[in-house]
C-alpha cells in the first residue's frame, strides 16, 4: 500500500524503538521522511532500511531535542527541506527511574525540556505553516503513564499528562481549520526507554526493565500506529493487558489508585 504517497512526515526520536519502526512502515507506504534523533549513526542505519522500504525520500536530521533555544531554527530547516510537512510525530522522549523527594530537580526540568516543552515549542513553529497550507496532522506519543500517576516516575507521568493537555487543546482550536491530532498512548513496547532512564542524579538507568522485555515489539506497535495516523484516530492505545488500567482508571478511579500504589515499579 502506499497510504501516504508523497506525504512528507517528520519523526523525532527516530533512531531506534517506536519512531524507527515507524520510519520503516512509514517508508513502506510511501511517505518522504526527515527522521531526527541525538545518534546520526543511527539515523543512517535507519534511512537506509527506509529506502530499502520504498521511501520516496528521507532525509537525517540530527539534533539535540533538549537544546529549547535552537528548536525554531530546526523547525524551520525542516520545513524548507521538502517546502511542507503533512505530519509532525512528536515521538522523542525519556523517562524516570526515582522516587520524588530523591530525584533533583535538574532532571524534572530535564524530563520536562526534552518530553513536553520540545514538542510544544517544534508544534507551534509547525502548526501556522501547516494551517497556511491547508491542514495537517501532529502524532505525539504519551503514555499510559500520561493517564494516572505511576511509582518512580513523578517527572515523566507530569510530562506526559501535559502533552495531552496541549495536544488536546490544539485539535479543539484548530479542527475547523482541518489540523488533526493523533495521540499515541504506549503500555509495554519493547524498546531502549528504560536502558536511557534517568536515575535521580540524571544518570541512565542502564538495563531493560523485566516489564518493557515482555511488552509488544517496537514492529507491532508502528503498525497500529502507522494505521491510526492514516484513520487520523484521535487516541490510539498501543500494548498488551496493562491497558486495561487505562479503563479501570476512567470507571473505577479509586480502584485504579489502589492498584497505582500496588504496582511493581520497575
Amino acid at each position: 500500500m502506499n497510504r501516504f504517497n508523497g506525504k512528507t512526515v517528520w519523526i523525532t526520536g527516530a533512531s531506534s524503538g517506536i519512531g524507527k519502526a515507524c520510519a520503516e512502515k512509514f517508508a513502506k507506504e510511501g511517505a518522504n521522511l526527515i527522521l531526527t534523533a541525538l545518534e546520526e549513526d543511527l539515523l543512517e542505519k535507519v534511512k537506509i532500511q527506509c529506502v530499502k522500504n520504498g521511501a520516496s525520500a528521507v532525509y537525517v536530521f540530527p539534533f539535540d531535542l533538549s537544546d529549547l533555544e535552537k528548536l525554531n531554527e530546526l523547525a524551520e530547516k525542516a520545513w524548507q527541506i521538502f517546502g511542507k510537512i503533512d505530519i509532525l510525530y512528536n515521538n522523542a522522549g525519556i523517562s524516570q527511574r526515582a522516587d520524588t523527594v530523591e530525584t533533583e530537580m535538574k532532571v524534572i526540568r530535564k524530563i520536562m525540556d526534552l518530553n513536553y516543552f520540545a514538542p510544544v515549542i517544534l508544534t507551534k513553529n509547525i502548526l501556522p505553516k501547516m494551517i497556511a497550507q491547508g491542514g495537517g496532522q501532529f502524532v505525539v506519543t504519551t503514555s499510559i503513564a500520561g493517564k494516572f500517576g505511576f511509582p518512580l516516575r513523578s517527572a515523566y507521568c507530569s510530562s506526559k499528562h501535559a502533552l495531552y493537555g496541549f495536544f488536546e487543546t490544539v485539535q479543539a482550536e484548530y479542527y475547523a481549520q482541518n489540523i488533526r491530532v493523533t495521540i499515541v498512548c504506549p503500555g509495554r513496547v519493547q524498546t531502549n526507554i528504560s536502558r536511557y532512564a534517568l536515575e535521580k542524579d540524571g544518570s541512565p538507568h542502564g538495563k531493560l526493565d523485566q516489564g518493557q522485555a515482555g511488552g509488544i515489539t517496537s514492529e507491532a506497535a508502528a503498525k497500529k500506529i502507522v494505521r491510526a495516523v492514516y484513520r487520523q484516530k484521535r487516541e490510539i492505545l498501543v500494548g498488551g493487558k496493562e491497558l486495561l488500567m487505562v479503563y479501570i482508571k476512567r470507571f473505577f478511579p479509586a480502584l485504579a489508585a489502589k492498584m497505582a500504589r500496588k504496582l511493581k515499579a520497575v
